[in-house]
């Protein structure tokens, strides 16, 4: 009899082999989870340990507790600001969702040139957001800008509009410029979930009776939700990342009408080198990410980030 046919032998192969696979696959991995560690794990903790202290590169920590989130909540009026417009920020994402969602049923029907209309739409988002900000910030201007000039020309308005200095255009202007740059990557990701609907779900509905408005409603959108999931999860990401976008068009201004947390974080830090309480605005930006991801999962049904249909 083989030593490998005794049920102890098996076992004891089996479990040899289940741990060299184990092994190999924690080689793997290894790398990229020491990288996830030291790039996310341990600079999260350190915001945390630090928003609990005084703290400057040119003195030693002090605990003070929660003092840096008294004052954020208490007596940062440019905090509620910042809040605010962050939110707006996050709320104007599904009407770039909702546009692209429409160009992208545009272009996966017959249309003719629909390669071309796809290539001209995306062409926006490889843009280094520097480069869209300059652009729009050009756009925008009040003297040589070409919304103005045509708004002037065809006698729409008298005198120009100062769109990124006023209180009530630099906001709405800021965020017209950053629905142009992302339209082009969700109307792919859309496309992408469009074209993996079956086509017979179509068809079978079709003989069934059921109009283009219950297609979509009953077929596309439910089979979209893990695209359209990940695309609200990339809009808030962006919204609380846009710092360079805002940063170019406007620094903020004016007066704090289009700051949005992430530049004030780096405003408090780099700015005013207040590094501890940069890092208590870094945790409640953080915590308000993580609490909106999970109510738009919710919302979504719970599992819209799963593959399966």
């Amino acid at each position: 009899m083989s030593p490998l046919t005794t049920p102890g032998a098996r076992a004891s192969w089996f479990h040899r082999r289940r741990t060299r696979e184990l092994a190999l696959v924690g080689c793997f991995l290894l790398p990229a989870l020491a990288i996830f560690f030291l790039y996310r794990i341990l600079p999260l903790g350190w915001n945390v340990w630090l928003s609990f202290h005084s703290w400057s590169p040119l003195k030693a920590a002090k605990w003070i507790g929660v003092e840096h989130y008294e004052e954020m909540l208490l007596d940062d009026d440019v905090f509620w600001d910042t809040l605010g417009n962050t939110l707006i920020f996050i709320g104007c994402s599904p009407i770039a969702i909702a546009l692209a969602l429409a160009i992208a049923l545009l272009v996966n029907s017959d249309l003719k040139g629909a390669a071309v209309y796809r290539t001209i739409v995306f062409l926006s988002y490889p843009l280094m957001t520097v480069a869209v900000a300059i652009i729009w910030r050009w756009l925008f201007d009040e003297r040589v800008g070409l919304i103005n000039y045509v708004a002037r020309s065809l006698h729409l308005v008298d005198q120009p509009i100062q769109f990124l200095n006023s209180f009530v255009w630099a906001l709405p202007s800021v965020i017209v410029a950053n629905i142009w740059q992302m339209l082009g990557f969700y109307m792919i990701i859309l496309l992408t979930g469009l074209q993996n609907i079956p086509p017979n779900l179509y068809e079978a509905a079709a003989i069934d009776g059921a109009n283009a408005w219950r297609r979509f409603r009953r077929i596309t959108l439910p089979l979209l939700k893990p695209s359209l999931f990940l695309c609200i999860v990339i809009g808030m990401l962006n919204s609380f990342t846009s710092f360079d976008l805002v940063y170019v068009m406007t620094n903020g201004g004016p007066g704090h009408a289009t700051e949005l947390l992430i530049t004030w974080i780096y405003k408090a830090g780099f700015g005013q080198s207040r590094f501890d309480y940069a890092a208590a605005l870094t945790v409640v930006q953080f915590l308000l990410l993580v609490v909106l991801t999970v109510i738009a999962n919710k919302l979504s049904g719970g599992n819209a980030g799963s593959l399966e249909r």
